[in-house]
């Protein structure tokens, strides 16, 4: 005869979240799709079509009816092989929690299940996956308050996201994002959801206001990065913080960009898609890139960039020579970029506390909030 499981739920959503622990979601994949946590992994009890049919069968006939029919729809082999998954996963992971939507008969049953065939004893959250968003919600909007974000701008290719990176505290909100934050900006890979993102980025801010509040780096983003939109409460938050401006020269912007945009963005599409793939997925990219931004750069403007990238991609392409994208790279920054950043920096005059080199930068940022980057001790 089966024994009943341990009823333990968890509801410390706070330590959950802190601690990185391992949870394991137990919604179908269209839930888990839609959103979910860092630290989650999904392995449904039922599937989308499973959830579906007993979806109908509740509807139609009621909770037992569906029970029944999920009990027949998920049986012999079938459990047997999701069981084995959660097993395997657990013993991964020690420590790990599993959740479904509320925290109701779905992760009931997997517990139960966990406990009767696998001899496991998993912990269940509480209110499950609905309750843990809502408190993300809502320490979003407290600690977009309480937080004291340090902002790093300026203009397209000083190198903002490499100083960043060195940071010990810092919020990477590009990252979060998968995206470069710009026109050129994507990856082969797509953006997380928003609900991801916004989850991302509520953990990442939790995590900085509970070790001691201390300041933290985040680059000046606007509003949306990519598609995704920066949450409001950090957001609000980052247009009242000090703004410190990394500088660097055209000739230094422009290497940059060449290889964040050029050699970096060409390696990944290639480890994504193959090598001769790659390739032309990467030319794609830039193109397109471009001309998403045709309308603001103005017919004759685009024209004269689009020549520069075609030729520039036709020397790479045939001679393995990168050096002609030097001359549209150094044309957009001109010519699209500065204008918009100029126009951007008025509007922030007044939060602008320093300005400089990248030493400079790294050498304020630990002087005035004692946030430690490459380069300092």
């Amino acid at each position: 005869m089966n024994t009943p499981a341990p009823a333990e739920q968890i509801e410390d959503y706070r330590d959950l979240f802190l601690h990185d622990v391992p949870l394991l979601d137990v919604r179908a994949p269209v839930e888990f799709a839609a959103g979910a946590f860092p630290s989650a992994r999904n392995h449904p009890l039922v599937d989308d079509a499973e959830r579906h049919r007993i979806g109908i069968a509740y509807k139609d006939a009621g909770q037992q009816r569906a029970v029944a029919l999920g009990e027949t729809l998920v049986s012999g082999a079938l459990k047997a092989e999701r069981i084995a998954t959660w097993r395997d996963f657990v013993a991964r992971h020690p420590g790990a929690v599993l959740y479904c939507f509320r925290g109701g008969m779905r992760s009931q049953l997997s517990q139960q299940w966990l406990h009767d065939e696998a001899g496991l004893d998993v912990p269940r959250v509480r209110g499950g996956y609905k309750a843990m968003r809502r408190f993300l919600i809502d320490e979003l909007a407290a600690n977009g308050r309480r937080c004291r974000p340090v902002v790093i701008g300026g203009r397209t290719g000083v190198g903002k996201t490499r100083l960043l990176l060195g940071c010990d505290a810092r919020i990477d909100l590009e990252g979060l994002a998968h995206h470069r934050g710009s026109a050129f900006g994507h990856h082969p890979q797509p953006q997380p959801s928003q609900i991801d993102f916004e989850n991302a980025a509520s953990i990442a801010l939790l995590k900085h206001v509970a070790a001691d509040n201390r300041a933290f780096v985040v680059e000046d983003e606007s509003r949306n990065i990519g598609s995704r939109h920066v949450p409001v409460p950090l957001f609000d938050a980052m247009q009242a913080a000090p703004l410190v401006l990394l500088e660097a020269s055209d000739d230094e912007r422009v290497e940059i960009t060449l290889q964040e945009y050029v050699h970096d963005a060409l390696a990944e599409f290639v480890v994504h898609y193959g090598e001769e793939a790659g390739r032309e997925h990467w030319a794609a990219y830039l193109r397109n890139s471009l001309d998403r931004i045709r309308k603001r750069l103005g017919g004759d403007r685009h024209a004269r960039a689009r020549t520069l990238l075609d030729d520039a991609l036709d020397a790479h392409a045939s001679r393995g020579d990168t050096d002609g994208h030097r001359a549209w790279i150094a044309f957009l920054l001109r010519e699209y970029y500065d204008g918009m950043y100029t126009y951007q920096l008025e509007k922030k005059a007044q939060r602008t506390v320093f300005r400089g080199a990248a030493d400079g930068v790294r050498d304020y940022l630990a002087d005035h909030f004692g946030i430690v980057a490459a380069g300092t001790v």
